[in-house]
């Protein structure tokens, strides 16, 4: 190995090597990082999106369905938020490990597994939200006039309500974004992540586990994770103050 666990050029300009030095293997730290954002960021998207579109359209069939629909649903969503989430994930990797996604190529099997589990994980919150928004909303003189005028249940939800009572999901799903990718550097860390050539951030902190005591360089990727996380959880605060009309009102 060449210039294994090198420090950066600006801590140590004789011996350094790149700007964020090199891994155990040698491998530059900064480019990896920036490889591995792509992957990262491509999981934390895709999960929110499956996760979001999952919710969304649970919480608005329970809520204006009501009834042993609303049950059911409800009921699945308390089975599961009984279970804490990361066991929850490792207990089903664990489970269809040898489960091959249809329409997926083999080498991207894992990732995609990924994606969806952490996504078809993720629907509760959005599906508590939306149907809360709802039962409230069905109620409108609105759609009762669209009920009276013969509008069927399916284009009633999808034109008239879930416009209404989509913004606390678009809320929830920045701020799932940053939880995405916090589970994933769990999971990778724990070592059910996913197995690639392009790193995760989280793979990058998981491979320096064994040499904790000498690659202080897992900082950076740790350091990513954080202020991902931080911005996502920002955003989701400037956007619940700028859809949501009693903030604005309080502003004003």
């Amino acid at each position: 190995l060449k210039n294994p666990l090198a420090k950066p050029v600006w801590a140590d300009p004789e011996n350094g090597v790149g700007f964020l030095g090199t891994d155990n293997l040698g491998r530059d730290v900064l480019s990896r990082m920036l490889v591995g954002s792509q992957l990262s960021l491509i999981i934390a998207f895709s999960a929110v999106l499956i996760g979001t579109v999952s919710g969304v359209f649970l919480g608005l069939l329970a809520g204006y369905k009501g009834g042993k629909v609303d049950d059911v649903i409800m009921r699945i969503a308390d089975t599961q938020t009984a279970i804490p989430f990361l066991v929850l994930l490792i207990a089903v990797i664990a489970f269809l490990e040898d489960f091959k996604l249809p329409f997926i190529p083999t080498e991207h099997n894992e990732l995609a597994k990924m994606i969806v589990f952490i996504g078809l994980g993720s629907w509760v919150g959005f599906a508590r939200l939306i149907r809360g928004e709802v039962l409230s909303l069905r109620e409108r003189d609105y759609v009762h006039a669209a009920r009276a005028l013969g509008v069927v249940d399916l284009r009633i939800m999808l034109r008239h309500i879930m416009p209404n009572a989509i913004q606390p999901a678009i809320v929830s799903a920045s701020l799932l974004f940053g939880g995405v990718i916090l589970t994933e550097a769990a999971l990778s860390f724990l070592g059910f992540g996913v197995n690639t050539l392009v790193p995760t951030w989280g793979k990058m902190i998981a491979d320096s586990r064994d040499y904790i005591t000498l690659a202080w360089h897992l900082n950076f990727p740790a350091v990513a994770i954080m202020l991902v996380v931080l911005g996502a959880n920002l955003l989701g605060d400037w956007l619940r103050d700028i859809l949501d009309p009693r903030l604005r009102g309080r502003r004003g």
